[in-house]
């Protein structure tokens, strides 16, 4: 047997590489795989510095028809994913290697390892337990447009990565082995064969029901694991169980909630998206207990039971009978509901609506277990169920409404023009806070009055008040947040309160502003204050105060590097005025999947948090196809939420020291410099939009059916009203990675000109921040292409425009080189060997694709009207995502 331990991911990578190879000389004929592997050998020679190669298989892919183009891209996009799988199970395998061997060290970031960390650093027993129980991690699923993989392949790439499993069994006899083969064969046939394109625009609805698919097939069952997992840890070090009550883990949702620049998510899309979530949670446990029913087929019971049931042979089975007929029922009724019709009020009472209520029978059950003497079945699955209760509820996660502030601002306006008290959008902000500070001290009366009779006010508006009478009626535990988007000022919050104060919300949803801006972040500490100054608005909120940061539009707005100083001093700001005011803060990261949006691993994202703003509670989103990637198997789920609650665990027990005030001088000043070179390059430069435009995919990717949401928030054609999910997207396609290291060399060279070096090298080897903001970077640059970048404006850029091309390519080569002076590695990624031989391997792969990306990209500007075109574009998309991983 192989001492390499990865090993056996590139012998299922050969074998999944084999079969699709089989599958395209079946299905397709020897020529096209023919011509697939003369394009593979050109491309890994191009890839080892061949010139004549790289330009003989430019040639080769340009003078192929578009449906042989597209069909080669297709073969490699399909071989990228299958590694993809192959990547996902090797970390499963991995980690059951760590579980399997009593004498191997726990694996990084594990349960083991971090509270043996913990305790070693002086963490006591009792100080390990108190923080575990009051640890509040909250994971949010958000929909978006890069999340481009249909539901149907995500099932074959899950049935295909469960084959790979069964494949590891050390006890398989040789048929066994060949009809795993054979399923594997049939699965990549049939995935060959699947249509990569939605042929519909997917609907808001349709999004909802592929986030609770993740519940219903991978969360519900890896929570409870993952609970005993945290559990055995306990035991084994505290001495103590997990308690029953303690969640460290709970989930929230955006999808059917954010309504943020989305047309199509209504007030009719949130009512019926909680009623989804209810339809899904009265399943999964209707399910789970009517197996919990045939376990319990016991006739000894406590008295406090027998009093409940009465003198019957099979009391469990009595109980949980009405508890399956009650829950069959609730799912029946939100039939119905979602159809459009009615129930009466005996149905609705006789409905679950709160999880309190399902509790109680099934902690009598426990009760009784454990009064007579059988805790070995209270401790099954009737407590997994009991904890999912209280880390799902009834509707597995609690949906936030998401609006801009803009749109809050201009309901007001209409509000207090119809009532003939001014124009509240043309007030200023002390004039704004002085008015609803005064409404929401008498009860919000006049605003009551107002949207009692405000019929006539713009679509956009009435949608607003429709969303405000809609959550008035949902029920509370269906909800989380109220999210405002693009919050400025502490009159964004007090109208958002003042609004549902006059809906009758209630109770009313926290109010969370989200500052998303560089210069709302400088101000969001200064908000907050004004906030906690007014009575009225402190009376609200029980001394807690949740507060969300974006990493997208900061990023987008002022580069990533300066974008992550101002969101690590901005938590600093944050966090000192809720400790000032007496206010409890949580702060909610708005992370996306790349590192230009935030993305990053997971443990090393929080652990380089700011020294305090990290207090045992936590919401961070997680986005479009990084929640497939964290949640999509078992294991990995598992894992996911270990790392969570390790990062989290430490942070707060352990916060990292702060940096020095010459440290601190030294990061604003790399800041200032990186976003001065940002800012001069995207939004001063006369050439850069439309190189932007032309360069790269993004006009064309606002007319892909690959989400809900459109490409801008609102209308114009600029950088500035791009989303930042499309303007990362778009940059990704190309492979020039823009947008996460743009203004960072110039910061470096001015650093090491003035002098700096030695100080960056100790920030870089003592500082979590400074290191883990790098390490991201360099991982971006290793991703990059500026080979294959060129090759866009080759075929794409008009001559007048190839400069800006250039002027990019030559900053990305002075990005590496200054990243690498400071990291003292020898190449990018020298440190993480893993990581750059996945991406050594991928790139021969890519290459072939985005080279046919940008010849459809051509023949499409010339005949905008071809669907062909338009759809062979989307194969390329998916299979550039897929041979980059975190595309969005």
């Amino acid at each position: 047997m192989s001492s390499d331990p990865h090993q056996p991911l590139r012998d299922d990578v050969r074998l999944l590489g084999t079969l699709l190879g089989e599958t395209l000389q079946s299905q397709e004929g020897q020529e096209v795989y023919d011509i697939v592997e003369r394009v593979r050998a050109l491309a890994k020679s191009a890839r080892r510095g061949n010139t004549e190669d790289f330009l003989e298989l430019e040639a080769l892919l340009q003078g192929r028809s578009v449906h042989d183009a597209v069909t080669v891209a297709r073969a490699f996009a399909h071989l990228l994913t299958l590694a993809n799988i192959a990547e996902q199970h090797h970390r499963i395998r991995r980690r059951r290697h760590y579980q399997r061997d009593p004498h191997a060290s726990p694996q990084r970031a594990s349960f083991e390892a971090t509270f043996a960390e913990l305790r070693e650093a002086g963490v006591s027993a009792d100080e390990l337990y108190a923080a575990i129980q009051g640890l509040k991690i909250e994971l949010v699923f958000t929909a978006h447009p890069t999340e481009i993989v249909r539901r149907t392949l995500v099932q074959k790439q899950r049935r295909i990565a469960d084959l790979l499993a069964r494949r590891d069994r050390l006890d398989l006899t040789v048929p066994e082995r060949d009809e795993i083969v054979d399923a594997l064969r049939r699965e990549i046939t049939a995935s060959w064969w699947t249509d990569e394109l939605n042929k519909e625009r997917p609907t808001p609805l349709d999004e909802v029901r592929a986030g609770l698919v993740v519940f219903e097939q991978t969360l519900w069952d890896a929570l409870p694991r993952y609970l005993r997992s945290l559990d055995r840890a306990l035991r084994r070090v505290v001495g103590n169980p997990l308690p029953l009550d303690a969640a460290p883990v709970v989930f929230g949702s955006w999808m059917g909630g954010d309504r943020d620049g989305n047309p199509n998510v209504t007030a009719a899309t949130t009512e019926k998206a909680c009623l989804l979530a209810r339809w899904m949670g009265a399943d999964l446990y209707w399910k789970e207990i009517a197996a919990l029913r045939a376990e319990l087929s016991l006739r000894r019971g406590s008295k406090e039971l027998l009093d409940r049931v009465g003198a019957v042979e099979e009391p469990y089975r009595v109980v949980l009978r009405d508890v399956c007929d009650r829950l069959l029922f609730t799912r029946q009724c939100v039939e119905r509901l979602l159809d459009g019709e009615s129930i009466d009020a005996d149905q609705q009472a006789r409905m679950y609506w709160n999880a309190a209520d399902l509790a109680e029978p099934l902690d009598l059950c426990a009760r009784s277990l454990n009064d007579t003497g059988i805790q070995v079945l209270a401790n099954g699955r009737l407590l997994d169920i009991r904890r999912r209760i209280r880390a799902f509820g009834l509707t597995l996660g609690r949906l936030d409404i998401r609006q801009e502030a803009a749109q809050h601002t201009a309901a007001m306006a209409a509000l207090t023009q119809l009532l003939g008290l001014g124009d509240f959008g043309a007030w200023d902000e002390r004039k704004r806070q002085e008015f609803l500070t005064q409404q929401i001290r008498d009860g919000c009366q006049t605003i009551e009055q107002g949207l009692a009779t405000c019929y006539d006010a713009e679509p956009a508006i009435r949608e607003v008040f429709d969303t405000l009478r809609a959550i008035a009626g949902i029920h509370p535990e269906s909800l989380g947040a109220y999210v405002i988007s693009m919050a400025s000022s502490p009159s964004d919050v007090l109208a958002v309160l003042a609004l549902q104060h006059a809906a009758h919300v209630t109770p009313p949803l926290r109010v969370v502003p989200l500052f998303e801006t560089v210069d709302d972040l400088r101000r969001a500490d200064s908000c907050l204050a004004t906030l906690f100054g007014i009575p009225e608005y402190v009376n609200t909120i029980d001394r807690r105060q949740e507060v969300m940061i974006g990493y997208s539009d900061s990023a987008k707005d002022g580069g990533r590097l300066a974008a992550a100083w101002e969101l690590y001093t901005a938590q600093e700001r944050i966090v000192s005025a809720c400790q000032n005011a007496g206010i409890h803060v949580t702060l909610f990261h708005g992370r996306g999947g790349t590192v230009g949006r935030g993305g990053g691993p997971t443990h090393l994202a929080i652990q380089s948090q700011p020294p305090g703003s990290v207090q045992g509670t936590l919401r961070v989103t997680e986005q479009g196809e990084m929640i497939n990637a964290k949640f999509g198997l078992s294991e990995i789920a598992v894992r996911t939420l270990e790392l969570y609650t390790t990062a989290t665990l430490s942070s707060s027990l352990r916060p990292s020291a702060p940096p020095s005030e010459a440290w601190r001088r030294r990061m604003q000043d790399l800041a200032d410099v990186s976003r001065a070179a940002y800012r001069k390059t995207v939004y001063e430069s006369p050439d850069f939009l439309q190189y932007f435009r032309t360069a790269t995919p993004e006009v064309e990717l606002g007319e892909l059916k690959i989400g809900s949401r459109p490409a801008r928030r609102r209308g114009g054609t600029g950088v500035r009203s791009l989303r930042a999910i499309p303007w990362v997207f778009a940059w990704t396609q190309t492979r020039l990675m823009l947008p996460a290291w743009l203004g960072v060399g110039e910061a470096l060279d001015a650093a090491i000109a003035g002098r700096g070096k030695e100080e960056l090298v100790r920030m870089y080897r003592e500082w979590p921040f400074f290191r883990s903001t790098l390490d991201l970077i360099e991982m971006v640059l290793a991703k990059s292409s500026p080979g294959i970048a060129a090759r866009y404006d080759v075929r794409l850029v008009p001559e007048p425009l190839r400069p800006v091309g250039a002027f990019l390519r030559a900053q990305l080569a002075t990005t590496i080189r200054a990243v690498l002076a400071i990291t003292g590695h020898d190449e990018l990624l020298a440190d993480n060997p893993v990581l750059r031989r996945s991406i050594d391997v991928r790139n021969p792969y890519v290459d072939p694709i985005n080279l046919v990306q940008a010849e459809i990209l051509c023949r499409l500007r010339k005949h905008p009207e071809d669907a062909d075109l338009l759809n062979a574009l989307l194969v390329t998309v998916n299979g550039v995502a897929a041979g980059m991983r975190n595309t969005g």
